[in-house]
C-alpha cells in the first residue's frame, strides 16, 4: 500500500512517520497531524562501508551530515540522530575540497603567473599553444604521517678550523717560498697564527646529531593513470573539505574513480616523505654523515578535489600544470 501524506500530498517511504517534505506527523492509517514532536530520543546509526549519505531512520528524508558532526538534527521532521564511531570513520574517509576556481579565463590567468616567473621565462605563455583545458574531480590518498629523522653532520664551526688549518698550510708553504727567495717571511707566522687560532688546534668533535620531527598530511595520487603528477611538496587546504556529494560539483565534471588501495598509499607516502625529510634536511645541514628516518603512519581518507589539467604546446615540447581549483595553486608541473 503506497503511503501519501494528506497535509502536501508527497509520497512517502514505507513505515514512515513524518513527512520527509511537509514535517507532518503520519498516524497509524496515513492520517497526519499539525505538530511534529521531535524525537525523544537520539538513535544511533551505523553507516555501511563506502557511504557518502545518510537517511533519517525516523521520517526516511536525506541527511546530510557535516564534516565532524556526531550529532544531526533532521530538517525534516526534526528528529536527532547521533552517528556510532564506526559509521562516522567510514563516512569521513570520503571528503572533498569545494570548487573555487570555476572560470576558465581565471585559471589562464593564474596560469601565466606561473609559467612567467623568473626574467629568463617571461612570455612563456604567449609563445606557448594552449591544447588542452579541462577540469576533473580526481581522488587523493590522504595519509598521516609523523617523521623524525636523526640527522649527523659536520660541525659549523669545526668546518671553519678545518679551512682555517687549510690556509695555515697554505701560509707555511708561502712563508717557506718567500724566505728561499729572500721576503714574504711574515705570511709563515701569519698563517701559522691563524691556523692555531680559528682551528681551535684540531682537536675538537667535527660532528653533531640533531633531529628533525614534522607531520605531514601527505597527498597520494589515488589514480595509477596520473602517478606521474603525484605531488611532491604540496599540501591541500584540509580545513575547506567537507563530506564527498559529487552533486556538488557543476554538472559535465568527470569525477575519476580511484584505483589505489590504501595500503599500497601508504607505502608510497612513506618513501616521499623520506624524500621530503632529505631535502629538508640537506637544505638546513651541510655535510651530512648519517641519517635515519623513523616514521608513524596513521588512517587514511579518501580525499576528492577539483583539479584543473592545462596543456601546452612550446615549440614542440609539452608543458602541463595541474592546478588546484580550490586554492588556485600549484600541484605540479611536466617541462615547466
Amino acid at each position: 500500500m503506497t503511503l501519501y501524506c494528506i497535509k502536501c500530498g508527497a509520497q512517502l517511504p514505507d513505515g514512515a512517520a513524518f513527512c520527509y517534505k511537509c514535517g507532518a506527523q503520519v498516524g497509524p492509517e496515513g492520517t497526519t497531524s499539525q505538530s511534529s514532536p521531535r524525537a525523544s530520543a537520539s538513535q544511533q546509526v551505523l553507516a555501511p562501508s563506502g557511504v557518502a549519505q545518510l537517511k533519517c531512520p525516523t521520517c526516511g528524508a536525506p541527511l546530510s551530515p557535516k564534516f565532524g558532526e556526531m550529532v544531526i538534527t533532521c530538517e525534516y521532521c526534526g528528529g536527532t540522530v547521533t552517528l556510532g564511531e564506526a559509521g562516522w570513520r567510514e563516512i569521513q574517509k570520503n571528503t572533498m575540497l569545494p570548487l573555487k576556481l570555476v572560470e576558465k579565463e581565471a585559471v589562464i590567468a593564474a596560469v601565466r603567473s606561473m609559467m612567467d616567473q623568473g626574467f629568463l621565462r617571461r612570455h612563456l605563455q604567449e609563445s606557448s599553444v594552449l591544447e588542452e583545458l579541462n577540469l576533473s574531480v580526481v581522488p587523493y590518498w590522504i595519509i598521516p604521517v609523523s617523521a623524525r629523522t636523526s640527522i649527523v653532520a659536520a660541525d659549523a664551526v669545526a668546518e671553519v678550523g678545518s679551512i682555517a688549518t687549510t690556509a695555515a698550510l697554505f701560509g707555511l708553504m708561502a712563508g717557506g717560498m718567500g724566505n728561499r727567495r729572500g721576503g714574504m717571511g711574515g705570511a709563515m707566522m701569519e698563517g701559522a697564527v691563524l691556523g692555531t687560532v680559528l682551528g681551535g688546534g684540531g682537536g675538537r668533535n667535527a660532528t653533531k646529531t640533531v633531529q628533525l620531527d614534522n607531520n605531514y598530511e601527505f597527498p597520494v595520487v589515488a589514480l595509477k593513470a596520473l602517478t606521474e603528477y603525484q605531488p611532491h611538496d604540496y599540501q591541500f587546504d584540509l580545513g575547506e573539505r567537507q563530506i564527498f556529494d559529487v552533486a556538488k560539483f557543476p554538472k559535465g565534471i568527470r569525477a575519476l574513480n580511484g584505483d589505489v588501495g590504501e595500503e599500497v598509499a601508504k607505502y608510497q607516502a612513506k618513501a616521499l616523505v623520506d624524500q621530503a625529510q632529505a631535502r629538508k634536511a640537506h637544505s638546513q645541514y651541510h655535510m651530512i654523515q648519517q641519517m635515519n628516518t623513523q616514521m608513524e603512519v596513521g588512517e587514511g581518507e579518501m580525499l576528492h578535489v577539483p583539479v584543473w589539467f592545462v596543456r601546452y604546446d612550446h615549440k614542440g615540447s609539452k608543458i602541463v600544470l595541474v592546478v588546484d581549483g580550490n586554492s588556485g595553486l600549484l600541484i605540479n608541473s611536466i617541462g615547466l
